[in-house]
């Protein structure tokens, strides 16, 4: 199935996509060398592969699976028709020169809130490398070949997540609060599609306002979740708009004359490369085998 989208202002095909990218190799998400994004999703329909690309002013997309006719209705949406930034106004000059640079960028929103909700608890108080290990390694064991693309993989549906043997979840390198965080949101993943709210995600064990926000952000696209409690973001908001590094009270302070817009200023601060200068070494990623 393909369907041509032509939507009114210009899209930045990689920027708005971004986010749902969970790593170089994430078997759920892949970037062709002629810059086509293709994704995968379990649709309400059944799973089902996506594939856009953007050629002039339009989006060209192709859809394959039980899914295809879901995933190229849910176009618009993925890319941001819904969000309404023409209320935003940026006070600092770093943001100004960002949002001039970047006027593709929107926040989109996938309709999937378990789907983003799995890796969002993955990636609690871990190196992301960590996170999309784990990530990668159960979609490879328990994900579906993905129509139209066999070597990408399709994210199981909560009846496989709830299935997964807890020798699987070793093997991944998640310990066993985030699995039974993951398979306790399975068990009521339908109630979290009717209502992707904050205190609705937060009312579940082992989600707290980290998780809830970046569920958010990708689910609903909501364009004011801050991920509070983020190891990097106090430093890149505090030193992009103040010039120091503060901590997350002072993040909040700072952004509050951004509220109804704090994740839009967040992805265009993050953009902009400014960081902190850094102190001391790495962290190592672990060695899940050693567990």
């Amino acid at each position: 199935m393909r369907r041509e989208w032509r939507p009114p202002w210009p899209v930045d095909l990689h920027a708005v996509l971004a986010p749902h990218r969970r790593g170089p190799h994430d078997p759920a998400f892949q970037i062709d060398r002629d810059g086509a994004v293709w994704r995968t999703s379990h649709t309400p329909d059944g799973p089902g592969t996506l594939r856009l690309r953007g050629v002039g002013g339009a989006v060209d997309a192709a859809a394959w699976g039980p899914g295809a006719g879901w995933l190229l209705d849910g176009i618009p949406d993925l890319l941001g028709a819904r969000d309404a930034p023409e209320g935003f106004e940026a006070l600092h000059d770093v943001v100004r020169d960002q949002a001039l640079r970047r006027p593709g960028l929107r926040i989109g929103r996938t309709n999937r809130v378990f789907e983003a909700l799995v890796p969002a608890v993955m990636e609690q108080k871990v190196l992301a490398q960590e996170a999309w290990r784990a990530w990668g390694y159960l979609l490879r064991r328990f994900g579906e070949p993905a129509p139209g693309a066999p070597r990408m993989r399709v994210p199981p549906p909560p009846a496989v997540w709830i299935r997964i043997p807890s020798w699987e979840w070793h093997r991944s390198g998640l310990e066993a609060v985030r699995a039974r965080t993951i398979i306790g949101a399975a068990r009521v993943a339908g109630r979290l599609e009717d209502d992707p709210s904050e205190r609705r995600l937060r009312s579940l064990p082992g989600i707290g306002v980290w998780t809830a926000a970046e569920t958010r952000q990708r689910a609903a696209g909501d364009p004011d979740a801050v991920s509070v409690g983020d190891y990097h973001l106090p430093g890149i908001v505090g030193w992009a708009l103040a010039g120091r590094k503060v901590d997350d009270a002072g993040m909040l302070e700072l952004l509050e004359p951004y509220a109804g817009h704090r994740h839009r200023v967040i992805r265009l601060l993050e953009s902009s490369g400014r960081r902190p200068p850094r102190r001391g070494p790495r962290l190592a990623v672990r060695d899940y085998r050693s567990f």
